[in-house]
């Protein structure tokens, strides 16, 4: 079983409350990495939102797209 197919097979037991808990969690992750690592949150805010438009641009085509 590859790694694709483990990832949806797991996904389609979770509902959407678990979903939103493991967005979460990343988000907690991610907060933390921040808080050790300083320079991380050196950066203009225009970096942040590039990011976050690049990290969208896939899962937003592939749920509104078509």
């Amino acid at each position: 079983m590859d790694l694709k197919k483990k990832g949806n097979d797991m996904l389609k037991k979770m509902d959407v409350v678990d979903v939103k808990l493991a967005c979460l969690g990343k988000i907690a992750l991610f907060l933390m990495i921040a808080k050790l690592w300083p320079p991380l949150l050196s950066l203009d805010w225009y970096w942040y939102l590039a990011i976050a438009v690049v990290a969208l641009v896939k899962p937003y085509y592939k749920a509104f797209g078509k």
